[in-house]
């Protein structure tokens, strides 16, 4: 008798990947699309990812170049820029808008690491969570007994297998976003 354990890998992947992406826009000094790329921009009356409405470029280790396609748009992609939690102000010219990252001050990168342990443990209470769900109706089916006493806990240890790897997977992920962002 085996369990499908495909429904928490998948959602391992996903909380892995989403954590992924929650890291990389925790700016570290060095400038990257991904800082900006999701700022919400007003667009012809509706909210649009900047990656949506203009390229994005890397001038140098802090400066972000972000060419509108409609130079129309310079004054919203200022304005979103500047409301962000960046920490930078924006620098408009005739055809695009220059972000230069300022220096990351210690207690600026405190804070990041203090956000990125909340970031850390958010995935691991969603981990938690789908765990709690399976591990239901595991019990479930042994009171069903679709399965016995001891292939319960034979799909519990298999079950915490996976959350311990990818809880590891996960911490590995923030120790190198950690150390990036004491560098």
């Amino acid at each position: 008798m085996a369990y499908d354990f495909s429904r928490i890998k998948n959602r391992g992947e996903e909380i892995k990947e989403w954590f992924k992406k929650e890291c990389a826009v925790l700016r570290t000094g060095r400038a990257t699309p991904t800082i900006v790329e999701n700022l919400q921009v007003d667009s012809y009356g509706a909210k649009v990812p900047l990656k949506q409405i203009a390229s994005i470029g890397i001038e140098d280790a802090r400066t972000i170049r972000i060419t509108p396609w409609d130079t129309s748009a310079l004054k919203n992609i200022e304005h979103a820029v500047a409301v962000s939690n960046l920490g930078a102000q924006p620098i408009s010219d005739k055809e695009s808008v220059r972000v230069r990252l300022p220096e990351l001050t210690e207690e600026r990168r405190k804070s990041l690491v203090k956000i990125l342990n909340e970031k850390l443990e958010e995935a691991k209470i969603s981990l938690r969570q789908e765990r709690d769900e399976i591990w239901k109706n595991i019990q479930e089916k042994e009171r069903d007994n679709e399965i016995s006493e001891d292939d319960k806990y034979k799909f519990k240890d298999d079950l915490q297998e996976i959350i311990e790897k990818t809880v590891k997977n996960l911490e590995e992920t923030a120790d190198r976003k950690r150390v990036e962002i004491s560098n």
